[in-house]
């Protein structure tokens, strides 16, 4: 009896145990599984002759948000005769630790190619060369067994610190980012001819200019592209030896193109985003000097922000006081202006930067800021509003932004008088610079000098609401008599010019400065305006091409207007908004008529 219920507690209390152990193995809790690392990607970079881009190039390289263990780089430069070697050497070395691998392959001898005219010439045997280096960078990546592979030229520049996993994420084999450029210049074609060269599609321009977005199938990418290795399709392709039966053109990209044929792999381009820009393309007579000239038209705010590095070639750090580099002139100027916001020294950095490349003297001017002005402060200054003036779309009265730019612009237009400055050049500081910009000046302005031009303004940047109006003036190339415009981006004013301005004493019957201009040169279509400066005999003419555009138009990412999203200037309580006013809106601009009265009134 003792024996039995001594058992039946051992039995109890073994099943208690039991218990108890199921209990907590089965509310154990077990570690989440660790996430996926990203893929593996080899950057192919080849360089010659680039040390101009190089800095940006390998700075905008660097902020790519990617983790850069799981990033190899493939380096080879060859035939240089600038300090290209020095530059990537400098910056692989100081790299290396972050990445994880880094291939390295300079050649120093020889300078030139067989047969090569000059440093933007490309014979087939420059042709060949960069062919097998590219297939070498596509065999190294294969042989690490990389997921991908991006080739990136050395004068694109990703200012999208995104671009990377944006192009991973729409997976496709063969994907270039739409890059920008000064025109309609970009590394995508949409047609190909049968004989293997470029052919103009009407989807080209629509693509360009992003009045369609996504990712579009396409004959064509180059410069820029990342390719998917994980694709079977993938072990057929070749940028060299060319396929088979190839017969287009000898050509890097023509051959890579062929091959993707072959393989019955399409490519694609993305436009959805903004992801960086690109060089203009070499042309006849083409020198290192405009290659330098040209990359000034990047958004250099995006390239003088963090580094990662302490070497300051890879960053040029935020200053005013930029040292010279080589001669710098005024372009046969008495003076030229840069107007800045003191509170924005993001965009006078990046002029002053510009201006620098460029080796362009300037005079800052510190702009009158319309927000630090109240109602009282503006009527102290004698300023008071055109009667009747309203913004045209939106409806309200000028800002004191609007105030503070025609200020600027006045107080510039008032020291030439009292200098006596002969002429002035006047710069905003949200312009970017057209490829050749110093060339294409100094040209125009030599040619406007041998006829003996009549003129008091010559806009280089605006918004033309007309330009099919827009006559050619005679014996001076690239120089039109300006009809209706918008914006004061930049422009050359003579002693003459300024002195019809200060004599038609604006600032008691004020409006927009970029209005203001239109009215005095007799152009603006309101007559209601035009009939308070009974003076209108200034001789306007624009550049066209034009020779500066905005750094950002309204809409687009970073964009800031200083001037239309300030309050009203007799009310501190009224903000304003700048999508009232379409006149910033790209692709916006208003026929003359509806800015007539009637159309006012009915506001």
């Amino acid at each position: 009896m003792f024996k039995s219920s001594t058992m039946i507690l051992h039995f109890l209390a073994l099943g208690a145990f039991v218990f108890q152990t199921e209990c907590y193995f089965s509310e154990e809790k077990y570690p989440e599984e660790s996430k996926m690392q990203p893929p593996t990607v080899v950057i192919a970079i080849i360089a010659r002759n680039t040390g101009h881009s190089l800095p940006y190039y390998l700075g905008a390289l660097e902020r790519l948000n990617y983790p850069k263990d799981r990033i190899s780089v493939w380096a080879a430069t060859d035939h240089n005769t600038d300090n290209t070697t020095a530059i990537l050497k400098e910056w692989l070395t100081v790299m290396q630790k972050y990445y994880h691998y880094v291939e390295w392959r300079p050649m120093d001898k020889p300078t030139s190619y067989a047969g090569e005219l000059g440093p933007k010439h490309w014979p087939n045997s420059r042709y060949e060369y960069v062919m097998k280096l590219k297939q070498a960078a596509l065999n190294f990546a294969r042989k690490r067994w990389a997921d991908y592979i991006l080739y990136a030229d050395t004068d694109n520049i990703l200012t999208n610190p995104e671009s990377l996993n944006l192009l991973i994420a729409e997976n496709k084999s063969v994907i270039a980012p739409m890059l920008d450029s000064p025109g309609a210049y970009s590394n995508y074609w949409c047609g190909i001819t049968p004989q293997g060269y470029y052919r103009r599609t009407a989807e080209y321009f629509p693509t360009r200019h992003r009045h369609r977005v996504g990712c579009f199938p396409v004959p064509m990418v180059h410069s820029t592209l990342l390719l998917d290795l994980r694709k079977e399709g993938m072990k057929k392709l070749a940028f060299y030896p060319p396929h088979e039966d190839y017969s287009w053109p000898y050509d890097d990209i023509i051959v890579f193109a062929f091959s993707c044929r072959a393989a019955e792999i399409q490519m694609y381009l993305c436009n959805k985003e903004r992801y960086g820009y690109l060089n203009v393309p070499a042309k006849p007579h083409y020198t290192l000097e405009d290659d330098r000239l040209n990359f000034v038209h990047v958004h250099l705010e995006s390239m003088i922000k963090k580094r990662h590095i302490s070497s300051p070639l890879f960053y040029p750090p935020p200053q005013t006081n930029i040292p010279v580099c080589g001669k710098r002139d005024l372009l046969g100027f008495d003076e030229i202006y840069l107007i800045n916001l003191r509170r924005r020294a993001d965009r006078r950095d990046r002029m002053l930067f510009s201006l620098n490349e460029l080796e362009i003297d300037v005079k800052v001017v510190d702009a009158v800021d319309g927000n630090a002005l109240n109602s009282s402060d503006i009527k102290i200054l004698g300023v008071d509003l055109l009667p009747g003036y309203y913004d045209p779309f939106s409806g309200r009265t000028l800002t004191k932004g609007e105030v503070g730019c025609f200020l600027s612009h006045y107080y510039i237009w008032k020291e030439m008088v009292d200098m006596q400055m002969d002429k002035a050049l006047v710069f905003e500081d949200d312009v970017r610079f057209q490829a050749n910009f110093k060339r294409r000046i100094l040209k125009m302005m030599q040619d406007v000098e041998q006829v003996e031009l009549d003129w008091d303004i010559i806009y280089l940047g605006r918004k033309q609401v007309n330009p099919g109006k827009e006559e050619p003036v005679e014996n001076v190339r690239n120089l039109v008599m300006a009809d209706y415009s918008y914006w004061t981006l930049s422009y050359a004013i003579s002693l003459q010019g300024a002195q019809k301005l200060l004599n038609a004493e604006p600032l008691s019957k004020m409006l927009p400065v970029d209005e203001f201009l239109p009215i005095m040169y007799d152009k603006h279509p309101n007559e209601d305006y035009k009939s308070h400066f009974p003076n209108r005999n200034l001789q306007a003419f624009s550049a066209h091409p034009l020779l500066v555009q905005p750094c950002h138009y309204a809409g687009d990412p970073q964009w800031v207007s200083d001037t239309e999203t300030s309050t009203l200037w007799d009310d501190d309580s009224v903000r304003t908004d700048w999508r009232g006013s379409h006149k910033t809106l790209k692709g916006a601009a208003p026929a003359p008529e509806m800015l007539s009265v009637a159309y006012r009134d009915e506001l």
